[in-house]
């Protein structure tokens, strides 16, 4: 091709040349400009190598890129507890990867298909024989093989919403080292309505915490979870019990709560075997606290038939449970009367049966036999990061 350079064909073959010696000037200017950097680079002083070493190792960070920043990637475990849990496993599992958490799962032998989902979904699976709640979880932490760098306690009937989600994805990463716990806000929802009065939310837990630095209480009911060396913050995202079975589940399910509470209770007062006393009042939750010392100082020491019906109108009348409508007022009777009448009542058989015992060994003995129960001591606790 020949290109003319006089008369009006010149204007043409300047106009098409421009573009090609532009683009050859700059990428000439840009190589003149990397190579002054690379020869910079490479003689910097002998101080300033560590700087050089963080933006060479920046690279291979785990990171993401969002909305035009980057996020260190988060490294989150659940750890979740089932038993004929396939109402529920799918929607929290889906949650879970919504989240990019690791699921571990511990199974109590399920009949269903809650096998059949969690693996399905991606869960790391083990089974093991159910004692009670607290040891269950335990035995998960113990012997699931957990690298991640956080631990979410979640149940197969709770809900993560997407506010909490996205709170979580954003905020826990950049914690502080000095942070070691996450506190909850739950809400409960009955009869597919939010329970909002009553004392009934929010529902303050601690649910997440650094790998490491948590257990759990070693108790028959009412277990929490326990971190030391450091401090907690509290996720005011939604976080919600919300079960979706029915009615006839709910009572059943509190019986054996009651049963639970029971042994418990005559725990407290007859010291069959070694109780666990951890300090829950800092760093974990001091709402948990101050219900545990009230109920365990004062209400216990009230007859139930009197603490039953003195609670119930705390909650329906004092604590605004009836603005909860007709499904609040089903809730709030069940679960603020006849639970805490069912619990009282259970107390007094069980310490009828072993009136007449001295040994503790037959007293634990009949009171499994009475429950069904295995009333086992307690296993020896790991240490738990930052103690001796």
């Amino acid at each position: 091709m020949t290109l003319r350079t006089t008369g009006s064909g010149s204007l043409r073959g300047r106009l098409l040349l421009a573009p090609m010696f532009g683009l050859q000037l700059r990428l000439s200017l840009g190589l003149v400009r990397t190579s002054m950097m690379v020869q910079c680079w490479e003689h910097v002083p002998f101080f300033v190598a560590p700087l050089k070493a963080i933006v060479s190792m920046s690279a291979i960070l785990p990171k993401r890129f969002v909305r035009g920043r980057f996020t260190v990637a988060l490294s989150l475990a659940a750890v979740l507890l089932t038993r004929n849990e396939e109402i529920h496993l799918e929607r929290v599992l889906l949650l879970l990867r919504k989240l990019g958490a690791r699921v571990y799962v511990v199974d109590s032998y399920s009949s269903d298909r809650t096998v059949e989902i969690a693996q399905k979904l991606g869960a790391a699976i083990l089974q093991n024989r159910f004692v009670n709640y607290s040891k269950q979880f335990q035995w998960a932490l113990d012997n699931h093989q957990i690298t991640e760098d956080w631990i979410l306690r979640i149940d197969a009937d709770e809900v993560l919403e997407d506010d909490l989600i996205d709170e979580i994805k954003n905020r826990l990463p950049r914690l502080p080292r000095s942070t070691v716990g996450i506190n909850l806000k739950r809400k409960h929802v009955f009869m597919g309505r939010w329970v909002r009065y009553g004392g009934r939310y929010p529902l303050v837990l601690l649910r997440i915490w650094r790998n490491g630095y948590g257990r759990i209480e070693d108790r028959w009911m009412d277990e929490h979870m326990i971190v030391c060396g450091g401090d907690t913050v509290t996720f005011s995202g939604g976080f919600a019990d919300h079960n979706l079975n029915d009615l006839t589940f709910f009572i059943e399910k509190h019986n054996q709560y009651a049963t639970r509470e029971a042994l418990d209770a005559l725990n407290q007062r007859l010291h069959l075997f070694p109780r666990d006393h951890a300090r829950l009042g800092s760093p974990a939750s001091r709402q948990a606290a101050l219900k545990r010392w009230v109920k365990e100082t004062i209400y216990n020491r009230i007859p139930f038939t009197v603490s039953a019906f003195a609670y119930f109108i705390w909650r329906y009348l004092f604590q605004l449970g009836f603005l909860d409508g007709k499904t609040g007022l089903i809730y709030h009777f069940l679960q603020g009367f006849w639970y805490r009448f069912l619990v009282g009542a259970k107390i007094l058989e069980l310490e009828s049966a072993v009136a007449g015992m001295s040994s503790k060994d037959d007293i634990c003995r009949e009171l499994s036999k009475l429950t069904g129960r295995e009333l086992v001591q307690p296993s020896a606790r790991a240490p738990l990061a930052g103690t001796s």
